[in-house]
């Protein structure tokens, strides 16, 4: 356990003629996350101006994003940094260079997409008349002939001879495409019988040729015009190395001027002077106050301000950095998915670095499984480079490290029993050939047998009653870690009467109860319990009022959820043993049966399970872990609710120090 990193409240005052100066020197520094001023009524300050040359950064800042977003500008293992003298002496040349490519390779590309969309849209027009491939020419330009040309819903050529047998008719009866050809002198006829027939019009290109010959010439131009559109892509891809360092230099050093530039609209100003309020990590504050007054040449004031601890409103003013070993730090990601611990609360990351892994490997317990999902977390943050994501990888291989060992512990691989066993009166064969699963003769609880390896289904009772104890333990821990909460904030008086008693409370029911059951001390045991236990619920009545009272009976829901742990394990098991059963266990094929066709479907269903019941280990056991964290858990001391440190800086990562 730790607390959040220790803060110190800066001021810092100076002429306005060293603003700037001064907030270089904060920038450099990184350390100091900025309060932000609220204007009132009886202040003689008010919130400042942006720097002056914040409009044009801004301004440079959106070309270079566009132009970042054009050519899909991403930093890669191959991403140089530049000096910033290279970037601001060729900025802006660099740009108007820049941006007359893109806006000339736009240009053709646009123009060419434009071309080829009209040559699909000519081809769509033509497809219709290359079943017959007649001369476009033949569909136009008679004086006594009349052309109709489109789809019909059901064509009846009896009612076309009743009106004349002198017309030409081509059909298709497969796209119910039809040409007919017909004398002028029965057009109104032939046209209004085929409106009857659901005729819709299509009319011929206006074209000459037949539509073959039109057909392939648009296609080998449209087979140019791809060429020449792979070029230009190909010639943007080129855009792409050749400027993406700079661009991606040139985003980071706008985007410094930028935050600097508005760095105004946070602070307090007058008309000559200024006033930055903010918090600094207290081992920082000695190196922060001299880089400063040294960038500055001392024209600056700093000073430390003294803070209230037992001001709430104050203390949620200070940020909060998480202080945690190297080995602890992913659990931080499980931390500010719920909330980032407020400044004067106790940070629980280590022990979830020990509860969540080990509740994750008790529900899961599969060495098959454990190795398939850490695989899959090395390979991800492999491929992945957001630190977000790694951080949760690392937590996912902590989790895996637990159900490899509670598979070892529970002798179980993919479904598989690893050792031979008698069950039920039938001999289970294991993975590993001459491996028999021990057998004690006594038991735990409800006489159900002890076995190493631990077979779960033959344990169910012992398992609810020991995850209803590991549930009991786990509270109290966080009633011990509400006790040091509560005392740094309130005092030793409010940490004794708000979780002490709850301790106190669960002492003497548990001595009243162990005195009854064991008939310990007779009468006299179950009293000395029954009097701690009122002791204890006085002291919770003191504490937390009727409040106290009325979360009693949620205090065993509480213990009785952590029994989830063997219900979830065990859905696990019986899926996976289920997916082995249906692929090997002689409902497709058994290795008795030899190559088969069955074979290679016993295959994939064995996959396709395990598959999904892979991402429900994910889910059902991390989805499980998290409620026991943050309900059960996190209920009995956490609040959370703290604000996140961010100083006012940046560390380069494409720009290199000179």
């Amino acid at each position: 356990m730790s607390h959040p990193k220790r803060m110190t409240k800066v001021l810092i005052a100076g002429h306005k003629k060293h603003l700037e100066t001064t907030i270089d020197a904060l920038y450099e520094a990184d350390l100091l996350h900025v309060e932000d001023f609220v204007e009132g009524d009886d202040s003689d300050f008010e919130i400042g101006m942006p720097i002056a040359y914040g409009e044009e950064v801004s301004r440079k800042l959106v070309k270079v994003r566009s132009i970042a977003n054009a050519l899909n500008i991403k930093p890669t293992d191959e991403t140089v940094p530049l000096t910033e003298s290279h970037v601001t002496s060729e900025l802006d040349a660099m740009l108007a260079r820049i941006d007359k490519e893109i806006d000339q390779n736009s240009e053709e590309l646009s123009g060419l997409d434009t071309r080829v969309k009209d040559i699909e849209s000519a081809e769509k027009e033509l497809e219709p008349f290359l079943a017959y491939d007649l001369d476009l020419k033949y569909y136009k330009g008679y004086d006594n002939l009349a052309v109709f040309s489109g789809t019909i819903s059901s064509l009846n050529e009896s009612r076309l001879l009743e009106i004349t047998d002198a017309y030409q008719l081509f059909t298709d009866s497969g796209s119910k495409f039809f040409v007919l050809f017909v004398s002028k002198n029965f057009e109104k006829s032939i046209q209004s019988v085929l409106t009857d027939m659901g005729y819709r019009e299509m009319k011929a290109p206006d074209k000459s040729g037949y539509p073959s010959d039109i057909y392939a010439a648009l296609e080998a131009e449209k087979s140019e015009i791809q060429a020449q559109i792979e070029s230009l892509i190909a010639a943007r891809a080129a855009l792409n190395k050749e400027y993406g360092n700079f661009i991606l230099a040139s985003d980071e050093y706008l985007s410094t001027l930028s935050e600097k530039s508005e760095l105004p609209l946070r602070i307090a100003t007058s008309e000559h002077t200024f006033v930055i309020e903010g918090w600094v990590p207290t081992n920082n504050f000695g190196a922060f106050t001299a880089a400063v007054s040294k960038k500055t040449d001392n024209g600056v004031y700093i000073t430390e301000l003294e803070v209230d601890m037992h001001d709430e409103k104050e203390i949620a003013k200070i940020p909060v950095e998480y202080e945690n070993k190297k080995v602890a730090s992913p659990m931080e990601e499980v931390m500010d998915l719920y909330s980032r611990p407020k400044y004067n609360e106790i940070d629980p990351s280590s022990i979830l670095l020990i509860s969540f892994p080990l509740i994750y490997g008790l529900i899961l317990g599969d060495i098959g499984y454990a190795l398939v999902l850490m695989t899959l977390a090395f390979c991800v943050m492999k491929f992945v480079k957001s630190d977000a994501v790694k951080k949760l990888m690392y937590v996912l291989i902590y989790c895996q490290i637990s159900a490899f060992i509670f598979g070892i512990i529970y002798g179980e691989f993919m479904g598989f029993p690893l050792a031979g066993m008698m069950y039920y009166g039938e001999h289970m064969p294991g993975l590993i050939p001459g491996l028999e699963t021990i057998v004690f003769n006594y038991s735990l609880f409800y006489g159900e047998p002890f076995t190493f390896p631990i077979y779960r289904p033959a344990m169910i009772m012992t398992f609810l009653v020991g995850t209803a104890a590991f549930g009991f333990l786990h509270l109290n821990i966080g009633f011990i870690i509400g006790f040091f909460n509560v005392k740094s904030q309130h005092g030793l008086k409010h940490a004794v009467l708000e979780k002490l008693s709850w301790i106190v409370f669960e002492i003497g029911v548990i001595a009243a109860i162990v005195a009854w059951y064991f008939e310990l001390f007779g009468t006299a045991g179950i009293a000395v319990g029954a009097v701690i236990a009122v002791i204890g619920l006085v002291m919770l009545v003191m504490g937390e009022g009727i409040k106290g009272i009325i979360e009693i009976p949620g205090l065993l829901g509480n213990m009785l959820s952590y029994t989830r742990l063997i219900a979830v394990g065990l859905s696990s098991i019986y899926i996976a043993s289920t997916v082995n059963d249906i692929a090997f266990g002689g409902l497709l094929w058994t290795p008795a049966d030899g190559f088969s066709v069955m074979m290679i479907v016993s295959i994939l269903v064995f996959v396709l399970g395990h598959s999904l019941n892979t991402v429900l280990s994910i889910i059902a056991p991390g989805l499980h872990a998290l409620r026991l964290q943050y309900v059960e858990f996190f209920g009995k001391f956490y609040s959370g609710g703290g604000k996140a440190y961010k100083p006012f800086g940046h560390l380069k990562k494409y720009i290199l120090e000179e």
